[in-house]
């Protein structure tokens, strides 16, 4: 058990599900409420960050939705990827979000569907992490609380590493022992310095122009450590 607030202050002890993701191929919030019936994303919110949504809406139809007990009004379903990015390979799933025109929120809400669908369980550890699926090893990270991030204000280099991790980094194998911010400030490091041990025509796991010429010198002069004999002397 964490540190107990003092009285009054018990509010302070909350946190959020919120985590960074690549949605129709940009960046931006999702929130992973267990207590969302289903997967849901607000008209106005949906509309910056996919402006032509409305030209790729499902239809739905005969369906009730309610919010605190009002009323939510559903425009249709826009279904679109989701990439949860990882060190150790990205992951990728397609959901449906039912688009609620008076819905204020400002972020993606991943619901209760996806949750149960896809086995994702949150841990609320010392590292506050979530799992997918039986990969309990894999651990991705939420968000720090309080973190605003504004679509248009992604770093193009945000990206980069993305696709440096995913493609160079796919197969390495990294120590359980480090934590989700040891491990992005290591992929974050080896991104940095990654012209140091390859480049676009040797990638890194290439063999290929990484080879070390090693050369053995069995002829006389012998070096001093092949003088030396094979087994100590016997006692005698």
């Amino acid at each position: 058990m964490k540190t107990k607030p003092s009285i009054g202050k018990g509010y302070t002890a909350g946190n959020s599900y919120i985590k960074e993701e690549v949605i129709d191929k940009k960046p931006t919030e999702l929130l992973l409420d267990p207590g969302e019936f289903c997967s849901c994303v607000g008209k106005s919110f949906l509309k910056t960050c996919v402006p032509n949504f409305e030209d790729q809406l499902l239809p739905i139809d005969g369906i009730k939705f309610n919010s605190a007990s009002n009323p939510m009004k559903a425009l249709g379903i826009f279904e679109t990827s989701v990439i949860f990015p990882h060190i150790n390979g990205n992951l990728r799933i397609t959901v449906e979000f039912v688009v609620m025109e008076n819905c204020s929120s400002t972020h993606f809400i991943l619901g209760n569907d996806y949750l149960i669908m896809y086995v994702i369980d949150l841990h609320n550890n010392k590292d506050r992490y979530f799992t997918i699926g039986d990969n309990k090893r894999q651990k991705f990270a939420f968000l720090p609380f309080k973190r605003k991030i504004t679509v248009n204000k992604v770093s193009p280099v945000s990206l980069e590493l993305e696709k440096f991790k995913s493609e160079q980094l796919n197969e390495a194998e990294i120590s359980l022992h480090l934590s989700n911010k040891q491990e992005n400030e290591l992929s974050a490091l080896l991104y940095d310095q990654k012209e140091a041990f390859f480049s676009d025509k040797e990638p890194l796991g290439e063999t290929i122009g990484h080879q070390v010429d090693i050369t053995l010198n069995i002829e006389r002069p012998y070096p001093p450590l092949l003088k030396r004999p094979a087994y100590p002397a016997s006692p005698k």
